[in-house]
């Protein structure tokens, strides 16, 4: 069985000094006509308690091309600031549908730097992507094949806070199933291991952060030291940047290896509704938690489960999987997390985390 989705390819490019010089600005436009947009309709909202829908603000974007103050709009693709209204748009409709808080304005220093083009905005021809505006074609460094046939129908630049450059191309592909397998797992999220697997075998945690926490601490250290608005406070802001997304990027490339390798070996992946957010508050282990990055790996399971028709399964996350004896069905009163194994009553000799993931297994095939 096969399906079409939506699937974006993220590559990095080279852009030259003018093409960089260009996107930034673009970048730059987009985030203004987004906060301008933003503070409109709040002001119409609090004053005159009216809604101002996409329609209205990008007629109103018209009219800001037109004044002397902000004519520079006019230099850069428009369909980026299109996109900047619609992406706003997106936001107060998850606002009023209460998925989500009220929009906040874009920071030039904390929020990501993109910007989005569409058909009308771009060329792709012959592995060359040309921007509109932007002199010739970029540089990318491509690094897998898009699809066969492939007509990507958005193209979203963005630099991230180490300086490095990406373009991400949203294609339509086919995903084809994989073929029936038997097998079924419970999995357990923990630190020392990152995922314990009913059928016992555990999955260690890199542990990225710590593995680069010195490194990490020098270089804020060496930031901290540096004259605020300095060339030199940019340039050490630079190598704390550097160090982060080392560590993101290691994080996300071993979670992707876990998650791919479950879904291609079992039919079943049961796993466990964790509340991160809540689990963080724990001061002593919040940091080790942010690490492992659970939140992620549970985000992977699902598009891929759905991609390639497997069966993800998520049970309550009031369940007492480590209390719970997989043996007899005997609920202990207490269960430290100190104590890695233990005895039930009945007299089965149990690993923490191995009871854990058969539990898991067991209630989410018991709720199917």
């Amino acid at each position: 069985m096969a399906q079409i989705v939506k699937r974006a390819y993220k590559f990095r490019f080279y852009p030259t000094s003018e093409q960089a010089v260009e996107l930034s600005r673009t970048f730059g436009c987009a985030r203004l006509v987004y906060n301008k947009a933003l503070e409109e309709r709040t002001r119409a909202y609090a004053l005159e308690g009216r809604k101002v829908s996409y329609t209205q603000s990008s007629a109103a974007l018209t009219a800001w091309k037109k004044t002397e103050e902000l004519a520079f709009l006019n230099e850069v693709s428009s369909v980026p600031l299109q996109q900047a209204l619609r992406h706003l748009q997106a936001a107060f409709t998850n606002f009023f549908a209460k998925r989500a808080k009220y929009p906040t304005f874009k920071s030039r220093k904390k929020s990501r730097l993109g910007a989005e083009y569409t058909r009308s905005a771009f060329t792709y021809r012959g592995g060359q992507l040309t921007l509109a505006k932007i002199d010739g074609p970029l540089n990318i460094v491509w690094s897998r094949p898009l699809p066969e046939g492939a007509r990507p129908s958005t193209v979203t630049v963005t630099k991230d806070a180490a300086g490095r450059w990406f373009v991400s191309l949203l294609c339509e592909d086919t995903i084809r199933s994989l073929p029936s397998a038997t097998s079924v797992v419970g999995v357990d999220a923990g630190i020392t291991a990152l995922a314990t697997l009913s059928t016992g075998e555990k999955i260690a945690n890199p542990r990225h952060e710590r593995a680069d926490r010195h490194k990490l601490a020098r270089a804020q250290r060496a930031l901290a030291r540096k004259e605020k608005g300095s060339a030199n406070r940019a340039k050490a802001r630079l190598k704390v940047a550097r160090v982060h997304a080392r560590i993101t990027d290691r994080r996300r490339d071993h979670l992707h290896k876990i998650t791919t390798r479950l879904v291609r070996e079992n039919q079943t992946v049961v796993i466990e509704d964790l509340t991160v957010r809540n689990l963080v508050k724990n001061h002593s282990l919040a940091r080790a938690i942010s690490d492992a990055s659970w939140r992620q790996m549970r985000s992977m399971l699902e598009y891929k489960a759905a991609w390639y028709g497997r069966e993800l399964l998520v049970i309550d996350r009031w369940f007492p999987s480590s209390k719970l004896c997989s043996a007899c069905g005997i609920n202990q009163r207490s269960m430290p997390l100190g104590v890695r194994s233990w005895v039930c009553a009945c007299g089965a000799v149990h690993d923490r985390d191995v009871n854990a993931a058969n539990n898991i297994l067991a209630a989410g095939l018991a709720e199917r």
